[in-house]
């Protein structure tokens, strides 16, 4: 899986990258059809110092986003990494569902 992670507005450091880089490990565990992961990071002075964290995850011909609001970097990762686990699981669900009718209607929407 390739991970890109990318701040907005200012400049990370490195503990806050490699935090980030930890916290996405654990789709892996998951799914393994992950083709990448794009963590965005942003600070939004205007609003009482708003942290917000993206994160896009590709798998196969799915893109499944998050976005999470803090006033923390970690805790604005943990959350929207909270909401990609939960539909990364439903995701997986649909795909390995025993009716075989729901994944051809997955693959034929893509």
């Amino acid at each position: 899986m390739n991970t890109t992670v990318t701040s907005r507005h200012f400049k990370a450091h490195d503990t806050l990258v490699e935090y980030a880089e930890s916290a996405v490990e654990k789709f892996e565990r998951y799914y393994d059809g992950i083709l990448k992961c794009e963590v965005k990071l942003s600070f939004e002075k205007a609003r009482n110092s708003v942290k917000v964290a993206e994160i896009i995850l590709s798998v196969y011909k799915t893109k499944i986003t998050s976005v999470q609001t803090s006033d923390d970097f970690n805790k604005s990762i943990d959350g929207a990494v909270e909401k990609v686990l939960a539909q990364l699981k439903k995701y997986k669900e649909k795909l390995h569902a025993k009716d075989r009718t729901q994944v051809r209607r997955v693959r034929a929407k893509s």
